[in-house]
């Protein structure tokens, strides 16, 4: 049992604390009980410590009037804001981001599901999560986005075992009075991260603002690891350029073989390029199309040891990788698709812009990733879209949606089990639910953006996925079409949309 109680009995005598020392150390373990809830998807926890923490900053801004608080009030603000954010946290009808048993298992393709047997099947054990974006929302170094797939990644406790927590934790039958800056908190992790009725979670490497060379190093150990018919997911999350760039970063570049003079074009025009269709010559594409664009993973060190290159994962192919690119650089990774050293990779690519009806809520600093929301809480990221607001809606109309996705999935995961056309890519990894519910899913915000988005040059809003999906689920097939006008019809937002005749 971990417990805040256990914490006060060791540090406190009792009494009014005069220790500077020792309230700093309060507010650390505050901030580390924080981040472990926060992971653990104890919302109710969350909220509670959330409301400690505030108490105990303004009391030591009171008691410790010499000393400056100020960064402890950001860390305040920052879970603020992303509890503030986060649809798990403000509509408390939303389903969780973890995957339910009972919720994402569909009884009508269960069947097939089952008997679907490819030429080799891998295992999804293993999984690399990035994320970083200028000023975006986060919480320590848990940004939203990976935050959010790191959820996606996660069993959720269901059935006798899942025990939902009231809000309060209460000591001897009474509510636990949270009024003052210490109270009685505590937390069986180990109830929360076993559950013996499901198998276990993949294993996860959450990078936070890494140099090229730190995320590629932590691929190779994986990959090295990884056991046989395994794959890899991983998940980047950058944008393809920095904040701001100089002639004195451009230059010393370290892993560019481009002169100043072509990298600076190369940026200037980076948005272009990530849309052009690569260069060929025989046939056979160029070395230049690997080191033209790249991810920008933060502000560390030279300019060269920030960017990730398409070229920079090549050698990882040598083992199967389900990479997930959510970049407005993203399509400059086409060109992994047919370079691999060994294993196809399955290649799923972000639009290179989002599109909102709001123009507003595109902002990543504010709301997150649009194509990262729809793989991993769709129901909330179509809603978001249209500008439909979830937290004015009633309970059944949310149930009536999702039983729209959800019999949507299931049919569509039906026709890929029996779709002959179905890249081996693909079938391999149809077995693995974590997988192949990111697979409809993909789906489901292709067509939605397919749709949605008719304006010239509507390409850039789209995402890509490779090698290509059965055309049977093509954004404009009918059994994919027909479900989200159903779902736009159900929540009255039909017009946003442009539908083709079906």
């Amino acid at each position: 049992m971990f417990s805040m109680k256990r914490f006060e009995e060791e540090v406190f005598e009792g009494g009014e604390v005069k220790d500077l020392r020792v309230r700093f150390k309060e507010l650390r373990f505050y901030a580390r009980f924080l981040l472990v809830s926060l992971i653990l998807n104890r919302t109710e926890m969350v909220k509670v410590v959330v409301e400690k923490l505030r108490a105990l900053v303004d009391e030591c801004k009171a008691n410790f009037r010499e000393t400056n608080f100020k960064e402890w009030k950001l860390v305040v603000q920052e879970i603020l804001f992303f509890i503030n954010i986060d649809t798990t946290f403000t509509i408390p009808s939303s389903r969780s981001f973890r995957y339910c048993a009972v919720l994402d298992s569909h009884p009508k393709s269960a069947p097939y599901v089952a008997r679907f047997h490819a030429k080799k099947i891998l295992k999804f054990q293993d999984a690399v999560v990035m994320s970083y974006h200028r000023n975006e929302v986060k919480f320590a170094e848990l940004t939203l986005d990976a935050y959010r797939m790191l959820q996606c990644l996660e069993w959720e406790p269901s059935g006798s075992f899942y025990q939902k927590h009231p809000a309060e934790p209460k000591e001897n039958g009474v509510a636990a009075d949270y009024s003052g800056a210490s109270g009685l908190i505590d937390m069986n992790l180990a109830a929360d991260m076993t559950d013996p009725t499901l198998p276990p979670n993949p294993r996860k490497a959450i990078l936070y603002r890494p140099s090229a060379t730190h995320l590629i190093a932590v691929m190779a150990t994986i990959c090295e690891e990884l056991p046989p018919e395994s794959i890899i997911l991983v998940y980047l999350s950058a944008s393809g350029k920095p904040g701001h760039i100089n002639a004195s970063q451009v230059e010393t570049s370290g892993g560019s073989r481009r002169t100043r003079k072509s990298m600076l074009a190369s940026h200037n025009s980076l948005e272009q390029n990530c849309s052009a269709p690569e260069s060929h010559v025989n046939g056979v594409k160029e070395c230049s199309d690997y080191y033209d664009n790249y991810l920008w993973l933060g502000p560390k060190g030279n300019g060269g040891s920030s960017n990730l290159y398409p070229g920079d994962i090549i050698p990882f192919t040598r083992r199967p990788l389900f990479l997930i690119i959510d970049s407005d650089s993203s399509h400059a990774f086409k060109v992994l698709h047919g370079a691999e050293r060994g294993e196809k990779a399955a290649l799923l690519l972000s639009p290179l812009k989002p599109f909102f009806k709001d123009p507003s809520a595109a902002d990543i600093s504010q709301n997150g990733s649009q194509f990262t929301f729809f793989l991993t809480a769709p129901l909330q990221a179509f809603c978001q879209m249209v500008g439909f607001s979830l937290s004015d809606s009633d309970m059944e109309v949310l149930d009536v949606a999702e039983s729209i996705l959800s019999t949507a999935f299931s049919k569509w995961e039906v026709i890929l089990c029996k779709s002959p056309s179905l890249d081996l890519v693909w079938a391999q990894v149809l077995s693995d639910p974590f997988l192949r519910r990111i697979i409809v899913r993909f789906i489901f915000c292709r067509a939605v953006l397919s749709a949605i988005s008719q304006e010239e040059g509507s390409e850039q809003f789209l995402p890509l996925c490779l090698p290509q999906l059965p055309n049977s689920l093509s954004p404009k097939a009918d059994a994919v079409q027909s479900s989200v006008i159903q779902l736009a019809d159900h929540l009255k937002v039909s017009h946003c949309f442009h539908f083709a005749d079906t």
